[in-house]
């Protein structure tokens, strides 16, 4: 199937209609600008890798393996107790 067959629900398209007016876009624009937006994991996993050493030429910061294990251990449990109702 490809990307111009996809059906979303009527009430999601409503509710994005919405928005996009809202922004003075019709949905295929806002949905093309958006679309813009999102990274794919190597884009992701690359800019990570360049804002790790900024860090570390900036300030000298430079976590272990096993330190960038233990910081997302805490972001996850954090996010946990956010997400709890």
């Amino acid at each position: 199937m490809s990307d111009a067959n996809v059906r979303i629900p009527e009430e999601a398209r409503d509710r994005l209609a919405a928005v996009a007016a809202a922004e003075g876009l019709s949905l295929r624009a806002y949905l093309a600008r958006l679309a813009e937006t999102v990274l794919t994991p190597a884009e992701r996993a690359e800019r990570a890798d360049q804002a790790k050493a900024a860090l570390h030429a900036w300030t000298g910061y430079n976590p272990t393996a096993g330190e960038d294990a233990a910081l997302d251990d805490e972001l996850d449990r954090r996010l946990a107790q956010v997400q709890r109702p």
